[in-house]
């Protein structure tokens, strides 16, 4: 199963949003959040963002959502300087994105595929 993790500025932001994807895969996907700094703060922390990464990665991927600015920077250098090619940032946004993911994972689908549904949320209307 391909594992998610949210990463943001706010731990209440993401932890939230947790809440949310776990209910709508009845708890299926691993998903995990990396938010604010390791002292409850808000920013970003490479420390938590790994820590996560290793609770959500059951061995088919992890594919990262991040909100704004130093969240995907701090995500980026994460990525890189793990360099595996199981872990990938989508270019979406965090919480249609987010459950796009989640609801693609559930399916079983492989990480390329969970990782496109969360970036076709970008062009996904609101409003008629």
């Amino acid at each position: 199963m391909v594992g998610i993790v949210l990463v943001s500025h706010s731990g209440r932001l993401v932890d939230g949003l947790r809440d949310l994807l776990t209910e709508l895969s009845k708890g299926v996907v691993p998903v995990e959040t990396a938010g604010g700094t390791t002292d409850g703060g808000l920013g970003t922390s490479e420390e938590l963002i790994l820590g996560a990464i290793a609770r959500a990665d059951h061995g088919d991927g992890v594919l990262l959502l991040a909100d704004i600015g130093s969240s995907v920077l701090t995500t980026l250098t994460v990525l890189e300087d793990l360099d595996r090619a199981d872990l990938r940032l989508a270019d979406a946004p965090l919480v249609e994105g987010g459950v796009a993911a989640v609801v693609t994972a559930s399916t079983g689908a492989a990480l390329s595929l969970v990782e496109a549904a969360a970036e076709d949320a970008r062009t996904a209307h609101k409003l008629p």
